[in-house]
């Protein structure tokens, strides 16, 4: 008898993409080429003991720990780790180079120039690969990394994409973080990353796919691409870090301000319903909720 596989959960689409982003001000991006476990810091990966002084660790800072690799074989043969400290409300990307993970606990998460690391001006691509979360991310992620690197090829000092440990949102394979202003986007392919990566390299919003920003909660994610799709529709080129969410309330109005002109933008938003929103590969369909916004009043 032919049993059906149960469907990918990237594969069914009942709810938008904004307003879902990873949230999170303060991210450490650490280089791990060797098995990931399903929760990076559950103790499979680095052991109980360093483990809950890492979680412990990242807490006190409100930080995210990823985990990054190479898509290639040669990269998982190094010398060291590279460690980047990311602070996306500020878009400002800190690089050095560590010998163990154990070094991580010695970061001071409070602000740049704390950890004797260089800041880095280019843009960094995550493409989530994390088999052991979800199966989509492997299926969907890994040929995605594999043909960027190709165009993007690692160098010394020139690395642009890797692969990361989860980013929330796997439903969304596959699913991206752009550094240093820590925007997710989902359901992208190859075409769309590309057009994604050259904005970014002169720091353009980019609009499809975009999930959101991280510093801001579901309305505030919604509601900022609202207004940069309002103004690309205008033909403005918007650059990131130029629209910012000022105030928001509960009942879905919130204001938005370009930092280039002064304009204020009001997005008012209405919360609406979706039915078989399966969170995870072979999760059971489940109802949810998300935010639309219905109109963008500028001069507000």
């Amino acid at each position: 008898m032919n049993v059906k596989p149960d469907p990918f959960c990237s594969d069914v689409e009942v709810e938008p993409l904004p307003g879902t982003a990873k949230r999170g001000n303060v991210y450490v991006l650490f280089e791990w080429p060797g098995a990931w476990s399903r929760d990076v810091l559950d103790g499979g990966t680095f052991g109980p003991e360093l483990s809950k002084k890492l979680k412990a660790h990242m807490a006190k800072w409100d930080a995210s720990l990823l985990l990054i690799r190479h898509p290639t074989r040669e990269g998982r043969s190094i010398s060291d780790h590279h460690l980047y400290i990311v602070f996306t409300d500020i878009g400002l990307t800190e690089v050095k180079h560590v010998d163990a993970p154990e070094e991580l606990l010695d970061l001071d998460l409070g602000g740049p120039g704390r950890n004797n690391a260089m800041a880095r001006m280019a843009p960094l691509l995550l493409v989530c690969t994390h088999a052991k979360r979800d199966r989509c991310c492997a299926v969907k992620g890994r040929p995605l990394v594999t043909e960027l690197e190709s165009r993007y090829p690692f160098r010394a000092g020139g690395d642009v994409v890797w692969e990361t440990s989860h980013i929330k949102g796997h439903r969304f394979a596959a699913t991206l973080m752009l550094m240093p202003w820590g925007y997710s986007f989902g359901r992208m392919n190859l075409e769309a990353t590309e057009a994604m990566l050259g904005d970014a390299m002169r720091g353009t919003f980019f609009v499809p796919g975009n999930r959101g920003r991280g510093i801001y909660g579901p309305l505030g994610q919604t509601a900022e691409i609202a207004v940069a799709t309002h103004l690309a529709e205008k033909g403005v080129r918007v650059e990131y870090g130029q629209l910012r969410v000022v105030e928001e309330d509960a009942t879905g109005r919130v204001m938005v301000k370009d930092s280039h002109t002064d304009e204020l933008y009001r997005v008012e938003l209405s919360k609406q319903k979706a039915f078989g929103i399966m969170s995870s590969c072979g999760a059971e369909p489940k109802a949810g909720q998300y935010w639309v916004a219905d109109c963008v009043i500028s001069g507000a």
